[in-house]
């Protein structure tokens, strides 16, 4: 296993251990923000180039291709021309860029997925592999009952594809907001009693009370900005950038 792939592996496992909850969860996108997940449905690569700007700050000085999660990452020219190559991505690539941005997102607020959430991914990614299995059954038998079987299971597949990834670029906007204060300033901070101190069992994360967490690096995204947005003190684990960061330039 090369060492980039060994990286990869030992930063899906982290992931596993991550404390916090995403703001909400993707059974609840289209009630939290309804219009913005019909236009990530209808919209879909343009939505998922303004998230992964807004996830970098708006400064596209920082951006790689796909967050830098895939081998491909960083050898395609994206330091002479961000906005081009981002472009490209979503495009060609319009389930990797979406997957990139909540990498992104979890690893700088370490953010967990539900159990929930998980289901609702890998049926996603289940129907698609019984469809193109039934497609290539129906290929080779020559049987029409089984083409069209195939057909109606792929047009299934790809609607509830496309459902999911709108609700989850939905989930990866909402969660931006949080970050940028769009929800107004979180309660003043105060010491939680003992019991609340683990997060394992609670439902909801608590807005205080994370225990300081190792240094682990994320070189693409930005730490986020102060507790009063509603993050606890220890909610991301990257180090912080020099002084002038985010961007000036950046706008919530």
């Amino acid at each position: 296993m090369s060492l980039a792939s060994q990286e990869n592996m030992e930063k899906m496992q982290l992931r596993q251990n991550y404390r916090n909850l995403w703001h909400t969860d993707l059974i609840s996108t289209m009630q939290a923000d309804f219009p913005y997940c019909c236009l990530a449905l209808w919209c879909a690569p343009c939505v998922s180039y303004m998230l992964r700007k807004r996830a970098l700050y708006n400064d596209m000085s920082r951006y790689v291709c796909c967050a830098g999660y895939l081998p491909c990452s960083g050898r395609c020219g994206e330091s002479r021309c961000p906005e081009f190559c981002l472009g490209a991505e979503v495009f060609l690539c319009f389930g990797n860029s979406v997957a990139s941005t909540r990498f992104l997102l979890q690893d700088e607020f370490n953010i967990q997925t539900t159990q929930c959430d998980n289901c609702i991914i890998a049926f996603m990614f289940f129907l698609q592999q019984i469809a193109c299995i039934f497609s290539i059954i129906a290929m080779i038998v020559g049987s029409n009952e089984i083409q069209e079987a195939a057909q109606i299971l792929s047009c299934f597949a790809d609607m509830v594809y496309c459902s999911v990834c709108a609700c989850m670029q939905t989930q990866h906007k909402i969660e931006m907001d949080k970050r940028d204060g769009k929800f107004g300033p979180g309660p003043m901070m105060a010491a939680p009693p003992f019991q609340q101190m683990s997060r394992i069992e609670q439902p909801i994360p608590p807005s205080v009370g994370y225990a300081p967490q190792q240094a682990y690096g994320q070189p693409y995204g930005y730490p986020p900005p102060s507790q009063g947005y509603g993050y606890p003190p220890a909610y991301s684990s990257a180090p912080y950038p020099p002084a002038g960061y985010p961007p000036a330039g950046y706008s919530k």
